[in-house]
C-alpha cells in the first residue's frame, strides 16, 4: 500500500534521484548545490513543501508545492513538481500525491490548485485529464540571464 507523508530529513537519500530523474525528463541538468538548496528549502517547509509517496518504507515519489497570492485569489497552490520511480509507476503514488496536494491546499484555505506539464508528457497527462480540468493554457518562459 502507498503512503503518503510531509518529506522527512531521513529521506533525503530516496528524494535525490527522484528529483534528479525529474528535472533529467525535463531536459535540465543541475549541480549538486542546487539539490543541497532545495533539500534545505524543503526541509524549512516555509514556502516550499514536500511530500513523499513510499511503498513498503521506500521513497518512490514526490510531490513540491507552494502556496502564492495572485491578483484574483488571496490563496493558490501551485504543484511545482510531480515525480515518482518509473519501476512503480502505474500503482496508484502519482494520484496519491495530487490528492493529499489537495489537502493541503484547502487546510491552508487555498481557492486555487494548477500544476503544469510538458505537452507530450502523454502518460502523465493521461492522468491529469481523470483528476482535474485542463483549462487551454500554453506556457512561455522570457529568458532572464543576460546574453
Amino acid at each position: 500500500m502507498i503512503e503518503i507523508s510531509p518529506l522527512r530529513p531521513d529521506d533525503r537519500a530516496g528524494w535525490r534521484p527522484l528529483a534528479v530523474g525529474y528535472n533529467t525528463f525535463y531536459e535540465r541538468i543541475y549541480p549538486d548545490a542546487t539539490y543541497d538548496t532545495a533539500w534545505r528549502r524543503l526541509m524549512e517547509g516555509r514556502e516550499l513543501h514536500g511530500l513523499a509517496a513510499r511503498l513498503d518504507g521506500r521513497v518512490i515519489g514526490l510531490a513540491h508545492y507552494l502556496f502564492h497570492p495572485s491578483v484574483w485569489y488571496d490563496h493558490t497552490c501551485y504543484l511545482a513538481d510531480l515525480f515518482v520511480d518509473e519501476t512503480v509507476r502505474g500503482q496508484g503514488a502519482a494520484r496519491a500525491l495530487i490528492v493529499a496536494v489537495a489537502a493541503a491546499a484547502r487546510a491552508h484555505g487555498a481557492e486555487r490548485y494548477y500544476w503544469q506539464t510538458r505537452q507530450d508528457n502523454a502518460r502523465a497527462r493521461a492522468l491529469y485529464d481523470k483528476v482535474a480540468k485542463h483549462v487551454g493554457f500554453i506556457r512561455y518562459d522570457y529568458p532572464l540571464a543576460s546574453a
